[in-house]
């Protein structure tokens, strides 16, 4: 390490090419005290100087959806759902088919942000949520929300003087970076952690629990509350888990819409800067909430309501990636813009029952189970077979719980309709924006860049396994995922309880392999109990 001292620029980011970090865990304080802090310390291998940099590095958006499986994307095999918008992105760069998130909103995001896998210490649980609902509906005083949010604030997870986020990184590559949409760490976050994280622009959400509603009265502008028309319900409009609520139930202004104005704004302001763009949409997560139904399902013969309006969701998420495309082309920044598109997790149900999963019924009347029976979208009578035949969902660890869409465009640098079976996680998408942007990854971090494998180049370090932790312990604990196609699910280490997949040949997890490969169940088992609840190698 290395010591040093800098100012901060006027808008708060630090000068480029330095990591600052904070000498108190107190974010009000430090940004109320003053705009010039000390630098305690510089990493190293994160330093470096402009004439190291890319001299004109390309835009980058990422386009987060929130559990939305593989199987809801025309690409993957979607057949009743049509996303054309989407589906282009693939057809002009490339898809990824062996690609890891985690296994529910949180985590995933964490793990995207600090390039570390979700089985680590300390990562994504340090705040509660709900805390502005109790006060906007009138439960609590301002006076007692104003006391409980200082005592969450006193109490929450501190952020590590040298931690490193997703944000910061691009910052350091030259990047002016923004977020829109849903919080990005934890469960309630506030402006001066918004800053922590690294973005120059946010606008979105500062509590999770609203986010499950689509009509939110107030948003967050840069530390600034705006409120939005028409919308008055403190739940933001959560519908219920039927969705039989009338369509444009909730208020007036549709907050993904917001988004996408802002977003669209952002690009037009930015276009001769290079930008990094963040957005964590909140499509298609329910409970479905949709202003209007979607033309291709509105007098759909069969469908139920909550159907048509989760149809009708995914429809908007594409409609909204084509819409920001076609600003790209409008603003002639297209061919220099990389957009990518991924989603937090895998599959949700949102349109009927939620499955009680290994006590859930298939279809064809059998009780399901974790053995031979796994609870599956291609076996439950779901009309769109969201997991595209993986068995599990959100929340699961199985390949219907953690297994994503994965696509990245790049014109001229990609080859357009290629596929990679690369293994490869939300945890890499750090050291790839590093790579990109021709800046070190930051030390100690557990993600690989992926930046060969786009360009066709040979990918000389890969992962020998990918973690994904299940922190709920349903339908499958955690998870390793090796680099030669095996994977071992834990049902319950106490029992000693593994299964073993081969996923290269058996992705619907059918045939547990356990019993036949004891010496794999073993290997595999050793570095799983090794890397859950492991420590942080990339903090001191």
């Amino acid at each position: 390490m290395t010591a040093g001292t800098g100012l901060l620029s006027d808008s708060g980011r630090p000068p480029r090419g330095w990591h600052d970090t904070y000498r108190s865990t107190d974010e009000d304080t430090f940004m109320m005290k003053s705009r010039i802090i000390r630098l305690v310390f510089c990493l190293a291998s994160f330093a470096f100087s402009a004439s190291t940099q890319a001299s004109n590095p390309p835009n980058v958006i990422l386009i987060f959806a929130d559990d939305l499986g593989p199987g809801m994307l025309g690409c993957y095999g979607q057949q009743v759902v049509s996303t054309p918008n989407i589906d282009q992105l693939a057809a002009d760069g490339m898809r990824f088919d062996n690609y890891y998130g985690a296994v529910f909103c949180a985590p995933a995001r964490w793990t995207l942000l600090s390039g570390m896998h979700d089985g680590r210490k300390g990562g994504w649980n340090h705040t509660s949520a709900g805390l502005p609902i109790q006060r906007d509906s009138g439960k609590i005083s301002e006076q007692e929300y104003q006391r409980r949010l200082a005592t969450l604030k006193s109490k929450a997870h501190p952020i590590a003087s040298d931690e490193v986020f997703l944000g910061q990184v691009a910052q350091s590559a030259g990047y002016r970076t923004a977020q829109f949409g849903k919080l990005d760490r934890g469960f309630l976050t506030w402006h001066e952690r918004v800053k922590r994280f690294g973005w120059d622009f946010h606008e979105g959400y500062y509590d999770h629990a609203r986010c499950h509603g689509f009509y939110p009265p107030y948003l967050w502008r840069n530390g600034q509350r705006f409120e939005l028309p028409g919308n008055h319900l403190a739940d933001c409009g959560k519908t219920s888990e039927k969705g039989d609520e009338p369509v444009g139930y909730g208020g007036e202004t549709y907050s993904q819409n917001v988004f996408l104005q802002g977003i669209l704004k952002f690009i037009r302001e930015n276009k001769d800067q290079p930008f990094f763009l963040y957005h964590p949409t909140q499509l298609p997560h329910g409970p479905v909430a949709i202003p209007e139904l979607h033309a291709d399902f509105a007098n759909h013969p069969t469908m139920s309501l909550a159907e048509k309006k989760y149809a009708s969701m995914v429809k908007m998420l594409d409609d909204h990636v084509g819409l920001i495309m076609n600003e790209l082309k409008k603003q002639s920044i297209d061919e220099k813009t990389i957009v990518v598109f991924c989603s937090d997790n895998g599959h949700e149900l949102y349109y009927g029952p939620k499955p009680a999963y290994h006590a859930q019924k298939l279809a064809n009347g059998q009780s399901a189970n974790l053995d031979d029976k796994k609870w599956r979208t291609s076996e439950c009578g779901d009309i769109f077979d969201g997991a595209g035949g993986r068995a599990g969902l959100k929340r699961s660890g199985y390949q219907g719980g953690m297994q994503c869409p994965m696509i990245v465009r790049w014109p001229g640098k990609i080859s357009a309709g290629s596929v990679t079976d690369l293994l490869s996680s939300h945890y890499d998408f750090m050291a790839t924006l590093a790579d990109i942007g021709n800046v070190p990854s930051p030390p100690g971090k557990d993600g690989i860049s992926y930046l060969p494998t786009l360009l066709g180049q040979p990918q000389t370090q890969t992962h020998d396994y990918v973690i994904v932790n299940n922190h709920n312990h349903r339908m499958g604990s955690s998870a390793v995922i090796a680099g030669d196609g095996f994977k071992l699910v834990e049902i319950n280490r106490a029992k000693d309880q593994f299964q073993l997949y081969n996923i290269e040949t058996d992705n619907e997890e059918r045939h547990n392999l356990a019993d036949q490969l004891p010496e794999k169940v073993a290997s595999l088992k050793e570095i799983l109990v090794r890397e859950i609840d492991s420590d942080r190698p990339d903090l001191n």
